[in-house]
């Protein structure tokens, strides 16, 4: 068994203005260190494009339309969908990589080619709504990743765990009456995008908020997982688990103050595989969200991806 990496040069052709935060650099910087001899065992494979169908799963035709309208829109600049959200020529393909991967990877796990997976692709996903592009995301990589699984592949309960420190609006939104799956986000509050209170559940108990003041701190948010997110992913038994990486609870971003640091993605990352080896044949995918700190996403990545493929080669 190995761990496949999924990206595309299409997710460097998503430019935004300068000074944005969700910049092309990022990718650049995951890139750079998971091509070192460290990292030589990773399976890479291009994102392929995700077709229509695999973004209806979760977007109706009319949100689709609205992105396509926009790149078109935007020439041979930028047109912006909010204040935070721009697109450009090269966005779509890149967005429908990111989506594409996803659904490649879940594939990939699932097929036993690998014994689990990370898409490092750009724009993120976490904040799309089913009709609102938002929070720099444009489509839902990791709801349709999702729900790719349980209609394509029959499952029955796939779990999405949102570290991110933003709240997974998006995810929530896509994912609220869909009872096979169990969304969990820990993220900052108050913050961006002002959603994730406690009283969010889904309609059918299947969402589980998780905010966590400023300054949290490693030992918080371990002990957060511990008796909270860990024990409801035990209950829930996925038999697939999927993972929205955001980097940017680290102590180093410049968009938040929750002060992880890499070592604590390395211990959450192991954890949530030891949920995985329990309930799913150790299935995990993968898929980069925020993170906005270069030397901090770059080190907090690596120490994802390491964990992931040890427990591949195990």
């Amino acid at each position: 068994m190995t761990t496949a990496l999924f990206t595309h040069d299409d997710c460097l052709r998503h430019l935004t203005p300068p000074g944005h935060p969700e910049r092309v650099a990022r990718l650049e910087a995951i890139l750079e260190v998971l091509e070192t001899p460290e990292f030589a065992a990773l399976d890479w494979h291009d994102c392929p494009l995700a077709d229509r169908a695999e973004l209806l799963r979760v977007h109706p035709e009319a949100h689709v339309a609205a992105v396509e309208r926009a790149v078109e829109a935007a020439g041979d600049g930028w047109a912006s969908i909010d204040a935070d959200t721009h697109v450009m020529a090269g966005s779509l393909n890149a967005a429908l990589r990111g989506a594409g991967g996803c659904v490649a990877a879940v594939e990939r796990v699932m097929s036993g080619a690998a014994q689990n997976a990370f898409v490092a692709a750009r724009p993120p996903g976490h904040h799309a709504e089913k009709t609102t592009p938002m929070g720099f995301c444009l489509f839902g990589n990791v709801s349709i990743a999702a729900k790719n699984a349980l209609d394509a592949h029959g499952l029955s309960r796939v779990a999405i765990m949102d570290f991110d420190v933003h709240h997974g609006n998006g995810t929530q939104d896509l994912l609220w009456d869909e009872a096979r799956c169990l969304f969990i986000s820990t993220h900052q509050s108050p913050l961006y995008p002002g959603t994730g209170a406690q009283h969010e559940t889904g309609a059918d108990n299947n969402v589980m908020n998780v905010p966590l003041p400023p300054e949290t701190g490693s030992q918080g948010f371990r002990r957060v997982m511990e008796a909270e997110v860990l024990p409801a992913l035990d209950d829930f038994a996925p038999e697939l688990l999927l993972i929205s990486a955001g980097f940017d609870a680290h102590r180093a971003d410049p968009l938040a103050q929750l002060n992880l640091v890499e070592e604590d993605f390395a211990w959450a990352t192991e954890r949530l595989c030891d949920v995985a080896d329990a309930h799913a044949g150790g299935r995990v995918v993968s898929t980069l969200e925020g993170g906005y700190d270069l030397e901090a996403l770059a080190a907090s990545t690596a120490a994802h991806v390491k964990v992931l493929m040890k427990r591949g080669a195990r």
